[in-house]
């Protein structure tokens, strides 16, 4: 079997699957577990605060927004702190903030939306979330760097 030759020409070792994916498992088992954590704490949100059928999704808008503000500490804490522990980033990140954040709820809610004729509603949330969810992650990382800024002086 040939040896794979890296971007610059070099050439590199091939790396056993065995040993791949021993190097891989506590990452698959961290996003796993932290992934079960956010999603009972979404569902959790949705028993705190239920939503009338055919209402606003309200809840997961909060959760989508709140969940993306919350990436965007951890996104700056983790690539600006040093001393971070590599599976930080996919427990809290891809795992607990991946399971709380929802796109298929969100997907549902605005089906069910036009399912109910409430076009307006639905194409109003359809546009909403992703920008409120952008300006939710651009805050929060605005505001952490400035508060790491104020620590470190």
């Amino acid at each position: 079997m040939p040896v794979p030759e890296t971007r610059s020409g070099g050439l590199r070792r091939a790396v056993p699957r065995r040993t791949a994916w021993r190097g891989q498992a506590p990452v698959v088992a961290v996003v796993a577990l932290g992934g079960g954590g956010g999603a009972a704490a979404r569902y959790a949100a949705s028993l705190a605060w239920p939503v009338p059928a055919g209402g606003f999704p309200w809840t997961t808008l909060g959760v989508n927004i709140a969940g993306c503000a919350l990436i965007g500490v951890l996104m700056v804490t983790v690539t600006e702190l040093r001393g971070t522990h590599r599976l930080v980033r996919p427990l809290l990140g891809t795992g607990v903030l991946g399971g709380f954040t929802t796109f298929s709820t969100y997907a549902v809610d605005i089906q069910s939306l036009l399912d109910g004729g409430r076009v307006a509603t639905s194409l109003a949330y359809l546009a909403a979330t992703p920008v409120a969810a952008l300006l939710a992650v651009w805050c929060a990382v605005t505001v952490s760097r400035r508060a790491l800024k104020r620590r470190r002086s």
